[in-house]
């Protein structure tokens, strides 16, 4: 898939704990018909094999669409699956590495918690970066924070596009907008909502 900045507008990461037992390719589904514009497949709890089936579930919903899968960490099960790229912490598997076994391949995004670790990943071959928390984070309780001014420096400090995620909310968002980033990331703000199509609908018109 060719990518484009634009595709990160509203990028959504999948949480099951956050469904209360709702099928997840359904919630995608609706997240995307919502507004969603890219969807990162993150389940820590299972393995591989399970990971790569689900992943594949997914990648028939997001194509549909036209929009992209992105799987965190596992860059390996990105490549099995046929989903469109792979999404890496500081201390997961390097930029580098990936981009030099996936060749073009796979979209590459870093997580990137300073200027110096957001031109690494440049660098490295990243095509995007994770940029946060930018806010209190639900789901990584011990997330080192950004301030509003260090996302604005991160993002000004290199030429690929940026992302804004940790604790976005549809209360919150206004608060770093104009800070550079190309779009934001949310879990719970859509995925543990009753109604996941209103929610991300809600935050697109936000965002716009």
């Amino acid at each position: 898939m060719r990518f484009d900045k634009k595709q990160l507008a509203l990028y959504v990461i999948t949480d099951r704990g956050c469904l209360r037992g709702r099928d997840l390719a359904e919630q995608v589904r609706l997240a995307i018909l919502g507004g969603v514009t890219c969807i990162q497949l993150r389940e820590k709890e299972i393995g591989e094999d399970e990971l790569i089936t689900e992943a594949v579930a997914l990648k028939k919903v997001c194509s549909e669409y036209g929009v992209p899968l992105i799987i965190n960490d596992n860059w390996q099960a990105a490549l099995k699956s046929g989903a469109d790229g792979v999404h890496v912490g500081i201390e997961d598997a390097p930029v580098a590495e990936i981009r030099r076994i996936a060749g073009e391949k796979l979209i590459i995004g870093a997580t990137a918690k300073t200027v110096e670790q957001a031109r690494l990943a440049e660098k490295s071959g990243a095509d995007y970066i994770g940029v946060g928390a930018v806010f209190p984070s639900p789901t990584k309780k011990n997330a080192v924070r950004i301030t509003p001014e260090q996302l604005r420096e991160i993002c000004a400090s290199v030429s690929i596009p940026a992302v804004a995620i940790g604790g976005i909310s549809h209360s919150n968002v206004n608060e770093i907008k104009g800070c550079g980033q190309a779009g934001i990331a949310v879990v719970s703000a859509v995925f543990a909502a009753d109604d996941v199509k209103a929610a991300a609908y809600e935050l697109s018109q936000l965002l716009n």
